[in-house]
């Protein structure tokens, strides 16, 4: 559990249905002790802003910490002070989006008791989904995250805690099929100020980028004409419990 750590990312989408598709995208994630996020050179704060109001529910001034204990809280889960780890996207100047934000929940003895999924739309929605510590069971689908899905389903998360190697798979599934699955592969690295740096020469605006790829292949979806799921008129713009959404 070495953090802080950067990870230096591959991501695939891979669509099965109604057509095949298939796109990659290269970023970076950082890995984080959510109560020591990492500490950078004034000049390089900009790169690298970590801010609680971008995941889950709270009062403008609560931590992060306080925002996930609040959830397990409502989940009937106290972790006792134990360690919280997060992998996320970091703000960058000032822009931040985060498709998929993972949270290993630990508790006071090291035991890991759950981890925590929240997925975030280019809506500006987010849903937070609780799995089990071996993500074995299925989670139903409770967010509009693509106008090319429709709200069926269920999700199968694979999130083992990151080592040296990152790897991370969601898959969604319909009538026993997995129609859409998507992939987050990484090797770690330290965090330095070269190392830093060096990411935002290798993977420049990357929150942004991500955003802008994932838009650029719904547009492609569009022009082959996979079938479109209108929106639902009720969403929400906070991390909520799946029995409140």
């Amino acid at each position: 559990m070495l953090t802080p750590a950067l990870y230096r990312t591959r991501v695939t989408h891979v669509r099965r249905a109604p057509v095949h598709h298939f796109f990659e995208h290269r970023g970076y994630s950082w890995y984080i002790d959510i109560d020591q996020p990492p500490r950078l050179p004034r000049w390089l704060a900009p790169f690298a802003r970590f801010d609680a109001r971008d995941h889950l529910r709270g009062g403008p001034k609560d931590s992060l910490r306080q925002r996930v204990d609040a959830f397990l809280d409502e989940q009937g889960i106290d972790l006792q002070g134990g360690t919280i780890t997060a992998l996320l996207q970091a703000r960058v100047l000032g822009y931040v989006f985060n498709p998929l934000s993972l949270f290993w929940c630990h508790d006071r003895h090291g035991a890991l008791r759950c981890v925590i999924a929240e997925v975030h739309n280019t809506y500006g929605d987010r849903h937070a989904y609780l799995l089990d510590p071996d993500s074995s069971e299925p989670v139903d689908k409770q967010m509009y995250v693509s106008p090319f899905n429709g709200m069926d389903g269920h999700y199968r998360v694979r999130a083992p805690l990151p080592g040296p190697l990152l790897d991370v798979a969601i898959s969604l599934h319909r009538e026993g099929h997995p129609t859409f699955v998507a992939t987050l592969h990484g090797m770690r690295r330290r965090v330095t100020v070269a190392e830093v740096v060096r990411l935002q020469f290798a993977a420049p605006l990357a929150p942004l980028t991500g955003a802008l790829a994932i838009r650029m292949h719904g547009i492609y979806l569009w022009l082959r004409r996979v079938p479109l799921t209108p929106r639902p008129h009720t969403v929400t713009r906070e991390g909520i419990p799946a029995r409140e959404h």
